[in-house]
C-alpha cells in the first residue's frame, strides 16, 4: 500500500475519533486510499484486503465495517434482508441496484424528488431515508 493511501486512511479515521489500529489501517487504506468513493460488501472488502496481502479475517471485515458505520464514515444500505452494501459516500443520496450483476452504483440525486414522507411514530426521529432503484436489463 502507498503512503498517500495510509495518509488518506489515517485521516478518514481520525475523522471519525478510531483509533489506527493496524487492520483498521489497512482496510480504511482499501476503502478510501485513492479518494474515490465505494460501495462494497464484507465479502468484497475481504477479498479485496485478501489480495493486498492483508490477512483479516472475515469476522474482522464485519466488525470493522460496522465500527465504521458506528463513527459516521460510512453508511449500510441494506438491499434486501440478507445483502448489505457499505457505502463511503455519506451525503443523503440514492442507489441503483443492478439485479443482474448483485452491484450498487449511485444513482443521480439531482433527479430524485421525494415531496413528503409519513410522520415519525411518537418519541421518533427519521434518521435517515434510503432509496434503492432496483433495475433489470430489459
Amino acid at each position: 500500500m502507498n503512503n498517500s493511501a495510509l495518509e488518506r486512511g489515517t485521516e478518514w479515521l481520525a475523522q471519525g475519533g478510531l483509533r489506527p489500529t493496524r487492520q483498521r489501517l489497512s482496510l480504511a487504506s482499501l476503502l478510501v486510499g485513492d479518494g474515490v468513493d465505494r460501495h462494497v460488501t464484507a465479502e468484497s472488502l475481504f477479498a479485496l484486503s485478501a489480495q493486498s496481502g492483508e490477512k483479516v479475517s472475515l469476522a474482522t471485515v464485519y466488525n470493522t465495517l460496522r465500527a465504521f458505520c458506528a463513527a459516521g464514515l460510512m453508511n449500510e444500505v441494506v438491499v434486501d434482508g440478507s445483502k448489505s452494501y457499505f457505502d463511503t459516500r455519506i451525503d443523503d443520496h440514492p442507489h441503483f441496484y443492478w439485479e443482474d450483476t448483485a452491484e450498487l452504483t449511485d444513482a443521480p440525486k439531482d433527479q430524485l424528488e421525494i415531496s413528503g414522507l409519513p410522520d415519525a411514530p411518537e418519541g421518533t426521529e427519521i434518521s435517515r431515508v434510503d432509496v434503492v432503484i432496483r433495475l433489470r436489463r430489459a
